[in-house]
């Protein structure tokens, strides 16, 4: 099968910006927001309101631990989209993070 030739064809992925700012933080709760800007690909700021966003949303908690911040992820809260919304978010997480890299939440599905 040949690749798409259009040029958007070779730009769509299947995670959203959204998604990969948490993996980034369910591999490493200690994480400076640059630094997961630039493992990802996208501005700080763009880091910035996406965790606003998902803070918002209920899927991490911020805690101030020094001069630094450390965001602890809430498995348990269902997807956004209605076609998603019977999973838990961390089965997506648990997808893209090993167990053993993450301490287990009091549900066996999570990372602080």
């Amino acid at each position: 099968m040949s690749r798409p030739s259009s040029a958007r064809g070779d730009q769509w992925t299947f995670l959203t910006n959204h998604a990969r700012v948490l993996i980034a933080l369910a591999q490493d709760p200690d994480a400076r927001l640059r630094d997961v800007a630039e493992r990802i690909g996208i501005t700080e700021r763009a880091v910035q309101l996406i965790v606003a966003d998902l803070e918002t949303a209920g899927y991490l908690t911020r805690t101030r631990v020094g001069r630094r911040n450390r965001y602890t992820i809430d498995f348990t809260v269902a997807l956004r989209h209605s076609t998603e919304a019977d999973h838990p978010v961390g089965d997506l997480l648990t997808t893209f993070i090993h167990r053993e890299d993450t301490p287990a939440a009091p549900s066996g599905h999570g990372a602080s």
